[in-house]
């Protein structure tokens, strides 16, 4: 991957999101990077851990998640290209959760130094960056109601309403069809239901004519219908600089 490749999806979220400056883009783009590839499922940070490097995904999806003591698997988020999914551990020492390859990914990991170092250059870079923090907290608030409240129905379209936004603003979204590599079991470990729960779901939806899910492509049928259950109310993810 070139350097524009890795950086054009977090550049692209924050020029419509922000605003964002040109110049202060300019200095991210020049920040050195080391270039890793994970394959799908393999840990890319664990709980625990002291990471001395935030990671930029430039490519492919993470979950970040935790494992309770009987082996149960709670997914809290799913990062896609253009996320700095760790970029809290430029003030907290260590992980606390797990950041897992959800398919083959490649990931930028930019050191805390120099990303600390840019941040007291150019005000401007901090304040999209705690911006970015602001925005990943709103999420996780949604993603609480979206488990404690809504209905299962209800619960998987709209998470599956809002990663199609998120994927559309990167450009990722084709003719209303676009990828969630996810499995029935990790949709269900989103969304805190069994595969058998998630199957049954998924498997009206598409009776229903609402979409379907195949080999972690998801293509809209109805979308008028999918607003109807999901119940999207999208201003969480401030996704222009007056949201």
């Amino acid at each position: 991957m070139t350097s524009e490749m890795i950086w054009a999806p977090l550049f692209q979220r924050l020029k419509t999101t922000t605003g964002a400056d040109d110049r202060d883009l300019e200095s991210l783009a020049a920040l050195p990077f080391t270039l890793r590839n994970f394959r799908e499922n393999q840990t890319v940070l664990r709980d625990g851990e002291q990471p001395t490097e935030c990671c930029l995904i430039a490519d492919g999806f993470c979950v970040r998640s935790k494992t309770v003591v009987d082996g149960r698997r709670q997914i809290l988020s799913i990062h896609i290209p253009g996320d700095l999914p760790n970029l809290q551990n430029l003030h907290f020492p260590s992980v606390d959760h797990d950041l897992i390859a959800l398919s083959d990914c490649t990931l930028a990991f930019i050191a805390h130094k120099a990303l600390n170092d840019l941040i007291g250059e150019r005000s401007g870079v901090g304040d999209m960056f705690w911006r970015d923090t602001l925005v990943d907290a709103a999420v996780s608030r949604e993603w609480i109601v979206n488990v404690g409240q809504r209905s299962t129905y209800v619960r998987l379209a709209h998470l599956i309403v809002e990663l199609r936004e998120r994927l559309r603003l990167i450009g990722r979204v084709i003719d209303n069809t676009f990828e969630i590599p996810l499995t029935q079991e990790q949709f269900g470990e989103a969304m805190g239901v069994t595969s058998v729960h998630t199957n049954r779901i998924l498997r009206e939806l598409r009776i229903d004519g609402v979409l379907e899910l195949q080999r972690g492509t998801v293509r809209i049928l109805n979308e008028h219908k999918l607003q109807e259950l999901a119940q999207f109310d999208g201003r969480y993810l401030q996704m222009s600089p007056s949201s």
